[in-house]
């Protein structure tokens, strides 16, 4: 179905093209063009962190920031119950088990769960700002040195949320509020943990590309195309983000007291606008009539066929996935699109 409304559209109206097609001309695409230095440097400045590690896509950034931190088999790593699949996928590709907890009323990991699910086995706690929500940090970063466990955030969802973990990793995904297309990036102050990022995500060449390779690596670099538009982007966020602010301020007015729909939790930047709503299916129906689209909220961990639990109808995270949508969230809407989508919404409810 094509919608007139789609739920994400990347905005490339920066210097994309004049950047990518700089690098063409110049004959550097590969990994070893200097877009990817440059757009690895002025995403870590805009963060206020020392280094950044670009690679292949968010998925990669997760998987080599575990692996840069020693995680592997006999390991364990707590993740949320809601969070998109990848989140966990990136800990077994590294033969760790993935330690489900389930989420608090703003869809973030319920810190106060977490302490029981540590075991000698620990390694790490893997945070996820879902949705642009932050976690609390502060309470993550004190089990961390409670426990002596490392931090990898997940913030593939949360471009302009600080980072205070360990390794902080980002999605660079085409409806991701920064975009590439494809492709991801790790942040941290570490100077020996972002070498060893580099070298994992470069197949673990040596220097002298000798073609002896002591350790499983991975082929997960950015090509200087794709570091091309992110840079461009990065110049532009601090105006995406406003302007992703405005929308959520415009969506919290246009559905404010609609019976059927239940409001969540303000976002510290907004990647998705999530709504809970009564007849979910019935609403997505009316609104795709409209030519509006519309996306499900994350399942639980513990539901997906890969890490199969019974626990999962039991699971907040469960409930909110029953009843949990996000609505069209891009910084090319117009307030007369809100409205128009606000308005269905408000129709199908009979809210006037």
């Amino acid at each position: 179905m094509s919608f007139t409304h789609p739920v994400s559209r990347p905005a490339l109206d920066g210097r994309e093209l004049e950047y990518v097609t700089d690098a063409v001309a110049g004959g550097w695409i590969s990994s070893q063009g200097p877009y990817v230095r440059r757009f690895e440097e002025a995403f870590a400045e805009w963060n206020g962190v020392a280094h950044g590690v670009a690679c292949s896509s968010g998925t990669a950034a997760l998987t080599l920031a575990l692996r840069a931190l020693g995680i592997g088999p006999g390991d364990e790593v707590i993740v949320p119950e809601f969070t998109m699949v990848a989140s966990a996928w990136a800990v077994t590709y590294t033969g760790a088990t993935p330690v489900f907890v389930d989420c608090g009323d703003d869809l973030n990991i319920d810190v106060s769960l977490i302490e029981e699910k540590i075991t000698p086995r620990t390694k790490a706690l893997m945070p996820v700002h879902v949705y642009g929500r932050r976690c609390d940090m502060d309470a993550v970063m004190d089990l961390a040195h409670q426990y002596n466990l490392r931090v990898v955030e997940d913030s593939a969802e949360a471009h302009g949320v600080r980072p205070v973990g360990d390794i902080a990793c980002f999605s660079l995904f085409a409806n991701k509020i920064i975009t590439a297309g494809e492709g991801g990036i790790c942040l941290t102050d570490d100077p020996r943990l972002a070498e060893q990022l580099a070298h994992l995500r470069a197949m673990a060449f040596t220097r002298d590309h000798s073609f002896l390779h002591k350790k499983l690596a991975y082929n997960f670099r950015m090509t200087a195309m794709q570091a091309a538009v992110a840079l461009a982007q990065v110049e532009r966020l601090d105006e995406i983000l406003a302007a992703r602010r405005e929308i959520e301020a415009r969506y919290d007015a246009g559905l404010k007291d609609v019976p059927g729909v239940t409001l969540m939790p303000p976002r510290d930047v907004l990647w998705m606008y999530d709504i809970r709503a009564e007849r979910r299916e019935e609403l997505r129906a009316h609104l795709a009539d409209r030519g509006i689209e519309t996306r499900l909220f994350f399942k639980p961990m513990s539901r997906q066929p890969g890490y199969l639990d019974p626990v999962w109808p039991s699971l907040n995270a469960h409930r909110f996935s029953e009843d949990g949508l996000y609505l069209p969230t891009h910084t090319g809407l117009t307030a007369a699109d809100q409205e128009y989508v606000t308005g269905a919404v408000r129709e199908f409810y009979g809210a006037g």
